[in-house]
């Protein structure tokens, strides 16, 4: 096989691997989107052809619940200590503490 049969294998094998109907977030574009693997959460990574840019098409929303946040930071404010907090809500001592410095730096 030569080199330019090689290269054009591989387009066709892109080509193949299109999306449809994803929009690149950095420059707008709808064409030229491709397959680009996935990332740690299992979701769909995409690469724009255009600018080069990678993206996932629809990102998993992994926050807590604000009502477990005010929950926790109200725990830990009346008198338990962050890794009781933690150990209440099941979650770890560093998002109590994390929460908390947000807390503080907003008011």
């Amino acid at each position: 096989m030569t080199q330019n049969k090689k290269y054009d294998m591989i387009n066709i094998m892109r080509k193949t691997k299109l999306t449809g109907g994803s929009r690149c977030p950095n420059c707008g574009n709808e064409e030229n989107q491709a397959k680009y693997g996935f990332n740690r959460s299992g979701t769909q990574r995409c690469r724009c052809g255009n600018c080069s840019r990678t993206y996932t098409l629809e990102p998993k929303n992994r926050a807590y619940p604000d009502e477990i946040r005010k929950n926790a930071i109200n725990a830990y404010y009346s008198g338990a200590s962050g890794r009781e907090v933690g150990k209440m809500f099941g979650m770890s001592k560093e998002n109590v503490f994390n929460w908390l410095k947000k807390t503080d730096n907003n008011k």
